[in-house]
């Protein structure tokens, strides 16, 4: 029985689980089960004793080993360390062993400063301690994208890759498998449904075209703007009223629900509609329309030749909202959905393919 950890530093939280595999059952279901998993919770005030977030790396790594041993887990028993995957290169999808250039690129921040950063970090060093390999998979960098896709409309703006790239990924995957075919050989439309929103193109396994989730394209999501009118923006970015930190917040943090319905609790927001809040059921229902075009739009990529629509991430238990986007586009493919996102067990997934030679280990450089 195979043994793993993986690690997943979010912003004020690090999520830590040990889980065992059991290579030899096909039924991912049955062969990936949960030994302990956390959510340690950081306070903001201590976060903020740190400078940047990288020098926050000693003190987490200690937090997870405290736990750990507060839990009876012994670290030796270990076979693989796992991290959530950080703003490296841009790279393909799949699982990678950390090596030095991938060490330095974390370190540096390649693609920018965020806390997953530490994940593969931290899931090295532990690593290295217990003499075991260490791996990120499928980081929010994956980028599979078509050149056409990568067209703005002006050479300065080229499109970028940014996305739900673990979930998305392990859902198609986890779908294939319950069909009985290979990921590979499916065309789908994948929607992430969370606090950002990204609705990929999978075309035999790779993610041809999705929407800049993080910062400026698609839908509008419970905190962030989506795609806005430019020339509104550059007006606004001119006008004086506002700092660049103010501007970066209206697109990512206060935009969307938050900007109109002052929450980004997409369960609040339900919660109003069904004590008959109008306002609430307009932007929801703006929400969906505005996905439910994204997923048009995929359908447009794939040419039409979609094998399925598969809705996941936190907001699709919400089976109002689902069906808000299913009335849209159920004629344009079968839809399945995967409420939740459960980033611990994909990450474990990758592992469990690699072993089963499903997918290959790929190398970083």
């Amino acid at each position: 029985m195979v043994k793993i950890l993986a690690i997943n530093p979010g912003s004020t939280s690090t999520k830590v689980a040990v889980m065992s595999l059991d290579i030899n059952n096909s039924d991912e279901k049955e062969a990936i089960s949960t030994i302990f998993s956390k959510n340690i919770k950081h306070s903001q005030e201590k976060i903020a004793e740190f400078a940047c977030i990288a020098d926050q790396y000693g003190w987490r790594k200690q937090c997870i080993i405290d736990e750990l041993k507060a839990n009876s887990i012994a670290l030796e028993d270990l076979t693989y360390i796992i991290g959530r995957g950080g703003l490296v290169k841009n790279i393909k999808s799949g699982i990678y062993k950390i090596n030095e250039q991938m060490l330095h690129d974390l370190k540096i921040g390649f693609n920018g400063e965020h806390a997953c950063n530490l994940g593969g970090l931290i899931a090295h060093d532990i690593a290295s301690q217990l003499k075991v390999d260490a791996f990120i998979a499928d980081p929010v960098v994956v980028d599979e994208l078509e050149a056409i896709a990568r067209i703005s409309g002006h050479p300065a703006f080229e499109r970028k890759s940014i996305f739900h790239a673990l979930n998305q990924k392990a859902i198609a995957r986890t779908y294939a498998k319950r069909i009985g075919k290979k990921y590979e050989d499916l065309n789908l439309i994948v929607v992430h449904l969370g606090g950002g929103i990204s609705i990929g193109s999978h075309r035999k396994g790779l993610v041809i075209d999705v929407n800049q989730a993080l910062n400026g394209e698609g839908p509008f999501s419970p905190e962030r703007s989506g795609t806005l009118p430019v020339i509104d923006v550059i007006k606004t970015c001119f006008s004086g009223k506002y700092t660049e930190a103010e501007l970066n917040k209206m697109v990512v943090g206060k935009g969307g629900f938050v900007a109109y319905l002052d929450t980004n609790d997409a369960l609040e927001v339900e919660n109003r509609i069904k004590a008959g809040d109008e306002k609430a059921d307009f932007y929801d229902s703006a929400m969906a329309y505005q996905i439910a075009k994204e997923i048009g739009a995929a359908s447009a990529v794939l040419e039409g030749e979609v094998d399925a629509i598969l809705l996941t991430g936190g907001i699709a238990y919400s089976k109002p909202f689902v069906e808000k986007i299913s009335k849209r586009t159920r004629h344009l493919g079968t839809i399945e959905v995967f409420p939740g996102e459960d980033e611990m067990h994909a990450l474990a997934f990758n592992i469990y393919l690699m072993l089963r030679k499903e997918i290959p280990c790929k190398e970083y450089n």
